[in-house]
Formats: C-alpha cells, structure tokens, sequence
C-alpha cells in the first residue's frame, strides 16, 4: 500500500510542482503531514541533502522522501513517478509549441505561470526559513510576523542596486549559511 501512496502523491506532485524543485516542498510538506514519513526539520534536512548533491533538487527529494517511506524501491517508485508527468508534459509541449509557438494566447499563458511558480517557492522558502530559524514545526511558532519580514528581506535581498555588480562567489554565501545556522543552533 505504500507503494500505491507513493506512486499517487509524486504523480500529483510530479505534476502541479511548476517551477523547479523549490515548488515541491508544499507538496512534501502535505506528505510528510499526511503519512508521516518524514517530520518538518527532516524536511529541511532533505533540502540540504538534495541541495548539495549533484542532480536535480526535485528528484532529489523525492528520492530520499521515497528512500525513507520504503527503503530502495520506495526512493525508486518515487522517483519515476514524480518524473513521469514532465516527461510526458514536456513531450506534448514539444508538439504543441512547434505549431502554436507563435500564438499571443499561448505566450501570454506561459507569462501568467510564472507568478503562480513564484508564490509556491515563496511559500516554501517561508516555511523552511521558519522551522530552520526557530527549530520548531511551523504551526508552533509563536511569532510569524518576524520570520514573515526576514523572508521579504531575503526576496528585497535579490533588488537592492549594485548588489549583483559586487560578483560574490557563492561558496562564500554557502559559508556563511553554514556559520549562520552553526551560530543559531548554539545559541539555541
């Protein structure tokens, strides 16, 4: 039965996720409330597990939220489910675009996912900032205002003039993440 669960739940996943791997935390989110196969702080381990390994940050996910409900097949079912709606997604977009590629009403509905992708990132990247800053599930958190204006910062972060023309490496962002969250985790 698991299995069946598994295969379910990343087919829709595989399917409503538009915007890359970011846009499936919400999903796992539900997963993990739903079944129980993984905690909210394990979630975001996952996140960084996925993120610093080589591959796709979805497929990734899925993998190891597979791996954890049902062991190797478990991260292989998950896997190919969740990539099975692109596959066959983009096989039909393909077709679909080499004859109406051109059209205003096909370009404008590809304009208009883009802030529907935009808002799922952003949701998640709320919900990860809150439980990787307080260490506690989401609906515990007394005070979601602070974190909810840390997320706007970080977003304001990526506007501010002449912030792209400093061209930091971003091994130095990743060190800094690491000694931030090493700092927060002592401090708490």
């Amino acid at each position: 039965m698991t299995y069946i669960h598994l295969i379910l739940e990343f087919l829709k996943t595989g399917l409503l996720a538009i915007g890359g791997g970011l846009a499936t935390l919400p999903f796992l989110r539900e997963i993990s409330s739903k079944y129980g196969w993984f905690t909210e702080q394990e979630l975001v381990d996952m996140l960084a597990i996925s993120e610093s390994t080589p591959g796709p940050l979805g497929v990734n996910m899925a993998t190891y939220a597979g791996w954890n409900a049902a062991g190797i097949p478990g991260g292989t079912v998950a896997t190919l489910s969740l990539v099975l709606p692109s596959v066959i997604t983009v096989l039909i977009i393909a077709r679909f675009l080499k004859r109406y590629g051109e059209n205003k009403i096909v370009t404008g509905a590809f304009w208009a996912l883009r802030p529907a992708a935009t808002g799922l990132i952003g949701g998640a990247l709320f919900v990860l900032l809150i439980v990787t800053l307080s260490g506690t599930e989401a609906a515990n958190l007394p005070s979601v205002s602070l974190y909810a204006l840390l997320t706007a910062a970080c977003f304001a972060g990526e506007y501010i003039p002449g912030i792209k023309k400093l061209r930091i490496h971003p091994l130095f962002f990743i060190a800094a993440g690491a000694i931030f969250g090493i700092v927060l985790n002592l401090a708490q």
